[in-house]
């Protein structure tokens, strides 16, 4: 979804909220994630003063690989995310969205703030065993003896 923002730029102290999804075939582009479901997303667009800024959530499911068992799983996210944005900056600064011909893909900018929120080691839960090293059994359900016949 793509805000146009040439109002907002241009009248302090407007306001608009929206509300939309992101539906799965937009999703598919992504390497190495799945999801789920749509991803969900609800905020705000506002102009306080002559600085324009975007407050949103970002809801989605995503499908995983544990990355210590190698077991397929299913978690849920929900973010919160806050961005100024600007028509053009002078130098480099990353603090602030350069919204080029007064446009934002709001869509894009959630997608790529939620895949950044999310951790370097994906694990199905905290206290994952993993896989035994000699035979590959899988730590959380069983034990295995292949530690008691090494010598």
């Amino acid at each position: 979804m793509v805000l146009k923002l040439k109002y907002f730029f241009d009248k302090p102290g407007e306001k608009q909220n929206f509300n939309f999804d992101i539906s799965l075939p937009e999703l598919e582009g992504y390497k190495n994630i799945t999801f789920v479901s749509p991803v969900a997303i609800s905020g705000t667009l506002e102009n306080r003063t002559g600085i324009v800024s975007v407050s949103f959530c970002v809801q989605a499911c995503l499908k995983h690989v544990c990355d210590r068992c190698l077991d397929e799983f299913e978690r849920r996210y929900s973010f919160d995310f806050r961005h100024m944005l600007v028509r053009s900056l002078s130098g480099e600064n990353d603090d602030y969205i350069v919204c080029e011909n007064d446009e934002l893909d709001i869509s894009e900018l959630a997608v790529s703030d939620l895949l950044l929120q999310l951790p370097s080691k994906i694990l199905c839960r905290d206290d994952c065993k993993g896989l035994c090293y000699i035979c590959g059994k899988n730590l959380n359900f069983s034990d295995c003896s292949c530690r008691e016949k090494q010598p």
